[in-house]
């Protein structure tokens, strides 16, 4: 390999880009996401093209939309031909691990609490260590798989003991280049304790909710949002740890720092349900994204490039120097993430949302629609639409679909989501239509191309040439 450095991938659970300082959140100071801001590159369009973790999750790992892979909701068991960015560092000679929150497998669904387990082999997607789980919201004394059938209770608060698995396996595989994805599922909702009592105490005494929060839903949402800036205070803990861990082992000049997350929340805004997701609206769409590797991402720059999460397979191959894999549908974005003059950049991404459920297919929240930099685009299956301009209504409150003034943008947007539907085979049709596509064990039959054979066939490993 020409470029070994190695990889540290933070992937937060549901945090929204505007709930940082550094995107414009005033109510608390998250000091460790700011140095690394300062020492490596921000992205400000870092989009969630279809924001639900296990649809996400899905286009991260393989590169690949949701249409083709089947993760249209979530606890959706991956197929096992699918190649995950896991085989590709692995068989480019890289230790690859997983730690925290996987959310690609069925798991103990349709239970979502307790000592779930994601088997060893293919359900793994290629990574060799392994202290994840798939689902679970126990966030003080929880439990990970481990490398066999075992499960393991941690000691402690998740963001703390997670942190403590990543720093053993760096210890057993420092002299070689390593690949890490660690997941905490902060800051998303729990069913108990959110967050230790020190973290409630760093928060103002009153939380600011935006403008797009209206007054019936402040008291909930406020309350939400406390909840909410705890967890991200406890994120912010953990990232300031493990840089200082990479500092303090020698290894911070030669490893690639990333981090983001799967989604964000609506907060309120627009008038839905604080905790919820999915939604065509920057609060669920925009989510953070800081990138630091010295030498090559650095200096504190900012980049306005858009950028989906079927981009960062390609575009991790393209750093390190790695075939892409034929399979891969997203696009090779390093040299426009390394600020290269002339480099490809996409001009819009394609967002989506298929159920009104995390869980199930249910019909009612089906949407389709396009994120350019400046404008905002979608259209419900009922036949609604909207239009935003981000630059003028970046809280987007003012619908402007329908608006002669703006019927030039709106066909041009709508043609676009034409194009982009068309190229995926894709229809917005009612979410049970997608019923057929699953067996009785939630693993994925059948996608927009037609019937897939056997779910637990070996992936065609010559497309990783």
């Amino acid at each position: 390999m020409a470029n070994q450095f190695n990889i540290v991938f933070v992937l937060a659970d549901q945090l929204r880009a505007s709930s940082l300082p550094l995107y414009g959140e005033t109510g608390i100071s998250t000091p460790n996401v700011d140095r690394l801001a300062e020492e490596g590159v921000v992205f400000t369009n870092a989009v969630s093209s279809c924001p639900v973790c296990t649809p996400y999750r899905s286009m991260l790992l393989t590169g690949r939309y949701p249409q083709t892979t089947g993760h249209v909701m979530n606890f959706i068991r991956t197929r096992h031909d699918e190649i995950g960015l896991g085989d590709v560092f692995s068989k480019a000679g890289y230790s690859t691990a997983w730690i925290g929150k996987w959310h690609l497998h069925t798991g103990s669904f349709p239970q979502v609490e307790g000592r779930d387990f994601v088997p060893p082999g293919r359900d793994r997607l290629g990574f060799d260590y392994w202290r994840g789980y798939n689902f679970h919201m126990q966030y003080f004394d929880g439990y990970v798989n481990r490398g066999d059938w075992r499960n393991e209770q941690w000691e402690g608060y998740e963001t703390e003991a997670l942190n403590r698995y990543a720093f053993e396996f760096i210890e057993d595989v420092a002299e070689e280049p390593f690949c890490l994805f660690l997941s905490p599922h902060q800051p998303h909702i729990t069913g108990g304790r959110f967050a230790p009592g020190e973290y409630y105490d760093r928060l103002p005494e009153e939380v600011t909710l935006p403008e797009n929060v209206p007054e019936s839903l402040r008291d909930e949402s406020s309350e939400m949002y406390r909840h909410y800036l705890a967890m991200t205070l406890a994120l912010d803990d953990m990232l300031g740890e493990l840089l200082d861990y990479l500092q303090r082992k020698g290894l911070a000049q030669n490893t690639l720092v990333i981090f983001t997350s799967d989604h964000g929340t609506q907060g309120g805004a627009q008038g839905i349900s604080p905790w919820k997701k999915k939604m065509p609206y920057e609060d669920s769409l925009l989510v953070p994204l800081i990138a630091r590797l010295p030498g090559l991402l650095d200096g504190g720059e900012e980049r306005d490039l858009l950028f989906s999460p079927v981009d960062f397979l390609p575009s991790l191959c393209g750093l390190s120097d790695i075939a892409v894999p034929r399979s891969v549908e997203g696009r090779d974005l390093s040299a426009a993430w390394k600020g290269e003059e002339g480099a490809f950049q996409r001009e819009e991404i394609f967002t989506m949302n298929f159920s009104a459920a995390y869980d199930y297919l249910e019909d009612g929240e089906e949407w389709r629609g396009v994120r350019t930099k400046d404008y905002s685009f979608a259209r419900w299956r009922n036949g609604d639409l909207e239009l935003f301009d981000l630059r003028e209504d970046p809280m987007q409150m003012n619908n402007l679909a329908g608006s002669p003034r703006w019927a030039g943008v709106q066909a041009e947007l709508s043609g676009k989501l034409d194009e982009l539907m068309a190229e995926r085979n894709d229809e917005l049709i009612a979410c049970r239509g997608y019923g057929d596509w699953f067996d009785s064990y939630r693993r994925v039959v059948r996608n927009v191309h037609g019937k897939l054979g056997d779910p637990e066939d070996e992936p065609d490993w010559s497309l990783l040439s």
